[in-house]
Order: C-alpha cells, then sequence, then structure tokens
C-alpha cells in the first residue's frame, strides 16, 4: 500500500513538473510621459497629472514627484504600465527635505508597491508616449534631497515586487555607555 501510494504521488509531480513552462520575461517598451492621479485627503482635491521622464512636479504645498522611467506593456500582452517614481516632501516650515517613496508604481495594481502617507495618495494611470494635455503643466525646479537612490535608467524588475524606500540618511546620537 505505502509502494503504491508513492508511486502515485511521484508520477502526479512528474506530470505537473512536466507540464508546467517557465514564466517568460514580460517585454515592456521605454515610453517618455507617466499619468499620474493624485489625491489630498484632507481637502479631498484630486488631480491627474502627465509628467516627462526626468521631470518634477509639485502637489499640494510640501510634495514633490519626480518621474524616473515609464514603461508600458506591448498591446497584444495583458495591459500593464510601470513607472519608477521618486517622491519626497519639503514642508514650508522645514529645510530639509524627507524621502516618501522611492521605487516602482504598477498601475494595474496599486497596492503592489503603494506610497505610505498621511495626507497624500499618488498612482500611477498610464504610461504613453505624447502628451494629450490640454492646458500646460508647470514643473518644479526643487532638488532632491540628498542619499537618493539616482540611477542612470532604473531596470525594470521581472516581475512586481513591493519595495520599501531607503530613507535619507540621518544623524543619530551614539548611546550612552553609562546607561543614564
Amino acid at each position: 500500500m505505502i509502494f503504491r501510494a508513492l508511486l502515485t504521488t511521484l508520477l502526479l509531480t512528474g506530470l505537473f513538473i512536466g507540464t508546467t513552462t517557465p514564466a517568460s520575461a514580460r517585454q515592456m517598451d521605454e515610453t517618455g510621459i507617466a499619468v499620474l492621479r493624485t489625491i489630498d485627503k484632507v481637502s479631498a482635491r484630486s488631480s491627474t497629472f502627465e509628467v516627462p521622464v526626468d521631470k518634477t512636479v509639485k502637489f499640494g504645498s510640501s510634495l514633490y514627484i519626480r518621474l524616473r522611467a515609464c514603461r508600458k506593456s506591448s498591446p497584444l500582452d495583458q495591459p500593464e504600465s510601470a513607472a519608477f517614481l521618486q517622491i519626497w516632501e519639503r514642508k514650508p516650515a522645514d529645510e530639509k527635505s524627507t524621502w516618501v517613496f522611492s521605487g516602482w508604481m504598477f498601475a494595474s495594481n496599486p497596492s503592489l508597491s503603494a506610497m505610505d502617507h498621511p495626507v497624500y495618495d499618488v498612482w500611477l494611470i498610464d504610461c504613453k508616449n505624447a502628451a494629450t494635455s490640454a492646458k500646460p503643466q508647470d514643473f518644479s525646479s526643487e532638488k532632491a534631497p540628498e542619499g537618493a537612490p539616482v540611477k542612470e535608467k532604473p531596470a525594470a524588475p521581472a516581475a512586481p515586487t513591493d519595495t520599501t524606500p531607503e530613507p535619507p540618511a540621518t544623524e543619530t546620537p551614539a548611546p550612552d555607555p553609562g546607561g543614564d
């Protein structure tokens, strides 16, 4: 009986392993513009931005969003858009900026790599090549905070992964050896 159960298990395992095919990497095309939607949770104000690669837009009184890369799947594949965003906050009273998010966002699954902020939400709607915005977009000249994970050409992940942004470098006091 044990031999029969073992043989059946081995045969079924072999059949399942033999029928699976390795997942192929999705080919995504580089685009020049990301369509982003933002919401201010306090005022319930929502805005849609068309941001070109390597440009920075300001939302609200303190949030800055820079697009580093935007990629879209082929029209023949399952629809997907992915954008590498760097988002930081500079409150009017503060001199230093702080990182809020740095990583890939996916249009098909915004919660996979979401920005966590108490006041603002940002998510990717689409990537495209030509701007069709009726109104001209104002861009910010705000510099990103130091310690940014800046990359020349960010590489798209093979599969969506949850990325946690590195916070800006901060100085922490050394522990007191006396324990007082």
